[in-house]
């Protein structure tokens, strides 16, 4: 199974938003909350390519996307291969 990871921050729309979603897959995914560590922030925007806004979301260390972009891959029919179930 694929190591799913999410980095958030608490009281975060999208981040819940984007959980949710996560959830609704089955999938059990590692939660990394970068409110209170600028570190772990930084290697997170840097894992992304230089995005710094919350969540981004990395299958086996790839980064597949925020929010908004694992919403679309599920509406292009595209977020249960990256995530490594279904066909």
């Amino acid at each position: 199974m694929a190591k799913i990871e999410i980095y958030t921050t608490a009281f975060c729309p999208y981040c819940s938003r984007a959980k949710k979603l996560l959830s609704s897959k089955g999938v059990d995914f590692i939660e990394h909350d970068v409110m209170m560590s600028a570190g772990l922030r930084k290697k997170m925007s840097e894992m992304a390519g230089g995005a710094s806004s919350v969540p981004q979301i990395f299958v086996d260390g790839k980064h597949i996307g925020d929010c908004d972009g694992i919403h679309r891959m599920d509406d292009q029919g595209k977020l249960d291969k990256a995530l490594g179930i279904g066909a």
